[in-house]
């Protein structure tokens, strides 16, 4: 066993450090105090051989006792008579222990000892200055008065409220509450020097950042130039400056140092500038006619002082460090605990050249759908930490929204560093409940220069990138040939996006209506969606729709088209009685629960009938919920509505759905209708779906009907509607008016 390890396992026994420490620091400490005549005797200005060996007592316990008599029978007791060494030492014993038994009944935990921590201010306060120094003094009076420490009767006080008794008590609230933090410090470094370092780097921490060496000049010229003055004797040129004037010209000195420079490094400064002007009191104090009363209120100046300025460093320190954690707790994701894209932001400011690694994992989304959204979580936990080691200092992993990740990179050697990343990445595994899970991640990347101004559109570009790397199976470059088009694209669509949503806010969309005539002489019409753009031209649905429905816009664009039909249907009822509009929805109006609700308030809001609507639905796989789309379609058809199926025959709408299909009418897709008079296959397609739809009690529609053939041939197979531009071209809603009128006067 070495050295070291022995004085480590044997340096908290009672007879090593506890036992030394006391021994050798207590001379020194001594050194300290400061005594002044009064009236012909002593009393004490600064008392701090209490606060060490109260220090003592908090750091070693109990272990600390036989070093403490030692040390005050070596240097205070030891030329008394014993009774009266033996009065002495019970003297300092008996509140000391009470005060840290106290103490530590109040604040168990070991590491609560250390000082600075607002919220045990009270306890310390009380435990290590107010109890410790009343019960001190209340022995020592007590003592003195039964005559068991007859040498010190020159530190008696007459009665409790005399000054002497004043000034002595203010001498020890002060030595415990400056002393103790002081003389708990040295026995932390003597007992282990590397703490040093420890508390220069808390000192650092507690700094204020904002501050500039010229603020610390000055601060240092400012304290050295009123000590100066301060400490300089009295004679007959002194000016008030040279008084206890400038004592209290300290105050705001300290409290600025205390609101800037925090409470470590604070709390070891003025405990010696208080010292110093304690021992020096003579040359701001002259004696003089009511020099007592004066000595009393200066030496409560130095208590109250040292509360202030302690206090206010803790309060400062304290919000300071509230105001980082909130800063750093800004740059982390509270239910990750990754740096999020605010952290990614600030990591590009504060770099001039970067690489940026996008990570997409969208297989996540289905997997979190189904094992729950901490899954999620720990796959993005996991691998985030799985890439970290391969990563240097300064680069980490950043969560995004979804199921996305960024990894910055240092631009050295990127090209290299991005393969290792696909293949670290590739070696994941991930474990949910011993289902091991290895969904596929799409990496793009891109080199890039601080600042990065539109950071959120660049992290959108590489996932469009990012997608195509799922397909190519290897990262993907953002200035590659293919990725120009792909962001061109991104940027079209959200452009778009942007005229949809202004289109929906200012009503520039168009309605039309294209006439379906039905072969026993009814007829209604099918209502068609335009948008116009800033040059005043129409946008045809299969632009705009698309984008809708992927940014979430399509059922917005539905209740706008039907409020807009049932309004033109109420202020037209009298020209247009009985009109009758087809409306198609989208996929996501469908699935949703809350849509039968939303149409019959509007039925009821315009005063339409139900049976003047048809909802026509394309049955396809982007239908998320087909239960609840089924249902939405029920609710629709017992309130009176129509449903009819749009686009029969192709894509997911087949035989084996007509099955379940429950509709009043079925659309038959233009491709069979186009071709029925020259293909005999299209033709015998048709007419088994209207078989087939007879059967299911369903009227049938045939779209596409552009002559007389093929109206002919659609008539011949029992078809119940015909559409087409053979019937009627599509004309904005608004001429349907005029159109009416005509056809009555031509009546």
């Amino acid at each position: 066993m070495s050295l070291y390890t022995r004085y480590k396992k044997y340096r908290d026994k009672w007879w090593a450090l506890p036992l030394f420490i006391p021994v050798l620091l207590l001379p020194a400490i001594n050194i300290a105090n400061t005594y002044t005549p009064l009236d012909g005797r002593d009393v004490a200005l600064y008392y701090l051989p209490l606060a060490l060996m109260l220090s003592l007592m908090l750091f070693f316990g109990w272990a600390a006792l036989p070093g403490m008599i030692f040390a005050i029978w070596l240097h205070i007791t030891r030329h008394m008579p014993p009774v009266e060494s033996i009065g002495v030492i019970f003297n300092f014993l008996i509140p000391i222990i009470l005060s840290w038994g106290g103490y530590r009944a109040c604040v168990p935990q070991r590491y609560m000892v250390s000082h600075g921590t607002v919220r045990l201010m009270a306890q310390r306060v009380f435990w290590q200055m107010f109890f410790p120094a009343t019960l001190f003094l209340v022995l020592f009076q007590f003592a003195v008065y039964l005559g068991l420490q007859s040498s010190r009767l020159a530190l008696e006080g007459v009665s409790p409220l005399s000054l002497r008794t004043i000034i002595n008590y203010q001498a020890l609230l002060v030595g415990c509450f400056t002393g103790v933090p002081l003389c708990y410090l040295l026995i932390r470094l003597i007992r282990h020097p590397r703490h040093l370092r420890s508390y220069i780097s808390q000192m650092r921490r507690q700094v204020d950042p904002k501050i500039r060496w010229p603020e610390g000049i000055l601060w240092w010229v400012a304290l050295v130039a009123l000590l100066m003055l301060l400490l300089r004797p009295i004679s007959e040129n002194s000016s008030i400056f040279s008084t206890n004037y400038t004592l209290s010209l300290l105050l705001p000195v300290m409290l600025w140092g205390s609101m800037r420079f925090g409470y470590r490094f604070m709390s070891l400064i003025w405990t010696p500038v208080l010292i110093v002007s304690i021992h020096f009191h003579d040359r701001y104090l002259p004696v003089y006619p009511g020099y007592s009363n004066q000595l009393a209120i200066t030496s409560s100046s130095y208590l109250v002082f040292s509360f202030i300025v302690v206090y206010m460093a803790m309060l400062s320190t304290r919000q300071r460090m509230i105001h980082q954690r909130a800063r750093r707790m800004a740059y982390l994701d509270p239910v990750v605990h990754m740096p999020n894209l605010r952290a990614l932001n600030r990591a590009l400011t504060t770099t001039p050249w970067s690489v940026l690694c996008f990570l997409r994992v969208p297989e996540l989304e289905v997997l979190g759908r189904h094992y729950g959204v901490l899954m999620r979580i720990q796959y993005k936990q996991r691998l985030g930490g799985w890439l970290k080691t391969i990563l240097l200092d300064d680069e980490d992993v950043y969560l995004l929204s979804g199921h996305d990740l960024v990894v910055r990179l240092n631009t050295e050697g990127y090209q290299r560093r991005i393969n290792a990343l696909d293949a670290r990445t590739k070696q994941f595994r991930f474990d949910w409940d011993g289902i091991p899970l290895q969904p596929p991640v799409g990496i793009s990347y891109c080199y890039v220069r601080s600042p990065v101004t539109h950071l959120s559109l660049l992290l959108g570009e590489l996932g469009t990138i990012a997608d195509l790397s799922l397909s190519t199976s290897h990262p993907e470059s953002l200035e590659r040939r293919g990725a120009m088009h792909l962001q061109q694209g991104l940027k079209d669509k959200v452009a778009l996006m942007n005229q949809i949503q202004q289109a929906l806010e200012q009503n520039l969309f168009r309605l039309m209506a294209q006439p379906i005539v039905g072969v026993r002489g009814d007829s209604y019409y099918e209502i068609l969606l335009r948008m116009e753009n800033a040059d005043g031209q129409l946008i045809a649905p299969e632009v705009f729709l698309p984008v809708a429905q992927e940014f979430g816009l399509s059922s917005r664009v539905d209740l706008w088209v039907l409020e807009k039909s049932l309004d033109f249907m109420n202020r037209n009822r009298v020209a247009l009685p009985g009109l009758r509009f087809s409306l198609n929805i989208s996929p996501s109006t469908a699935c949703g629960a809350d849509f039968p609700n939303a149409v019959l308030k509007l039925l009821e809001k315009y005063a339409i009938e139900p049976w003047q609507l048809i909802f026509e639905l394309t049955e396809s796989q982007s239908i998320t919920h087909p239960e609840q789309a089924r249902q939405t379609m029920g609710y629709l058809q017992q309130m009176g509505c129509w449903v009819a199926i749009d686009d029969f025959g192709t894509g997911y709408a087949s035989y084996a759905r007509l099955k379940d299909v429950d509709a009043d009418m079925l659309k038959i897709d233009g491709s069979f209708i186009r071709n029925i008079v020259s293909s005999s296959l299209d033709y015998q397609i048709v007419a088994s779906i209207c078989q087939l739809a007879r059967m299911k009690k369903m009227q049938v529609v045939a779209e596409f009907v552009e002559n007389d053939e093929i109206r002919d041939a659609a008539l011949s197979l029992g078809i119940d509607y015909l559409q087409g531009y053979g019937i009627g071209k599509p004309d904005l809603l608004e001429n349907l008016v005029a159109s009416a009128q005509e056809e009555a006067d031509v009546a």
